[in-house]
Order: structure tokens, then sequence, then C-alpha cells
């Protein structure tokens, strides 16, 4: 589950909803120089958040991996190995961090204009590009959009911890109804039962 709160979706939603108590709809009007130049004003405005989204995006298969890591370092990692194993671990995926984020950013950073602009430039009047921009640079947006990480963070590891008990249950359903879909053996869940049992010995 994420929360996902992205300014741009944010001042889209704030520009339409002022748009719809003026007067009635009408056909943007005609691209100019002044309304190329708005335009670029709120890209600019949108770049912190479009380079959070893409860090998002970057980080997702390290939130995905992480439980699953978890998992089998504790049901198939001796225990007096897990320690090494784990600093192998993160050693990786600070690797894969370091090369991904900055990546995923740059490539947002470049697709970004050329998607958002003309979004923009086509659905916006340059009356309406004005005020989304003043509303963008309002302090108390401004130090809103600050709080978004912070936000983001506190919320996720909340919802984590107060869903786990009912989540967990039915992921491990499903992953059992897979494996037997699959014909393979569903992965043992960590505990003291999957890590210190010992193996029967042969008679």
């Amino acid at each position: 589950m994420k929360f996902r709160i992205l300014t741009l979706a944010l001042s889209l939603a704030f520009a339409s909803a002022a748009h719809a108590q003026g007067s009635a709809a009408s056909a943007p009007a005609p691209s100019s120089p002044a309304k190329k130049e708005l335009v670029q004003r709120v890209l600019k405005l949108q770049q912190p958040g479009i380079e959070n989204m893409a860090q998002q995006l970057a980080e997702e298969p390290v939130a995905q991996l992480a439980p699953q890591a978890n998992m089998a370092l504790q049901s198939k990692v001796p225990a007096d190995k897990r320690e090494a194993v784990m600093k192998d671990i993160q050693a990786d995926i600070k690797k894969y961090l370091d090369e991904a984020v900055p990546l995923v950013r740059e490539r947002a950073g470049k697709l970004a204009p050329t998607i958002i602009g003309p979004m923009l430039e086509e659905r916006f009047s340059e009356d309406e590009l004005k005020q989304l921009a003043g509303w963008l640079e309002s302090p108390v947006v401004r130090k809103y959009q600050q709080m978004v990480p912070e936000i983001q963070k506190g919320l996720v590891e909340k919802l984590a911890a107060d869903v786990r008990p009912a989540i967990e249950p039915k992921a491990r359903a499903m992953q059992a109804a897979m494996a037997k879909h699959l014909g393979v053996q569903p992965a043992q869940p960590a505990g003291p039962a999957a890590s210190g049992a010992a193996p029967a010995k042969k008679k």
C-alpha cells in the first residue's frame, strides 16, 4: 500500500477546481511566448515533486524485495552467518540505490517537460497558469510541499505496522495457493520452526 502525494496532482486539481468555479468552460487561448514561459515556470516549481516521485519509483524494487530477503535470511541462513550476509545485502542495496536513483531522477527531469508541459499548455489558459504558478509559489504551499516526504514516511510506517497482523495471514494464504497451482513448495515462514529445527536423520 502506498501513499503518494504528488504536488503536481494537487496543483492540477486546484487549477481544475478554480476553472470550474469560473465562467463556462471554453477552449484555452492559443499558445504564446508568455504562456510557454508560464508553463516552464510551473514545471520548475514542480521539480522537487518530480524528483521525489522518481526516487520513490527507483526505490520500489527494494521495498518489494526487502521482506522476501528478510524471510530468506531468517529461514535459510544459519544464525552465525546472518550478520555477514545482512551486511552484504545492505551493500548490494546501497550500490543499486546509488546507481538507480540518480538515473531515474535524471530521466524524469528530461521526460516531465515533454509530457506535463504540453498538457499544461493545451488545457490551461494563460490566466489559469498565472494562478497556478502563484499558488505554487505561496509560502504556505511551499511549506506543505516540504512536509510531504515526512508525511508520507510517517503514514507508511504507521500503516504498515497497523495492517501487518491482518495482511500477513492473507499474504501467506495467497502465497500457498499460488505455490499449489505451480506445483512447488511455498516458502517456509520465518521463526523457530523454520530456522531452529534440525533435519530428521535417515534410518
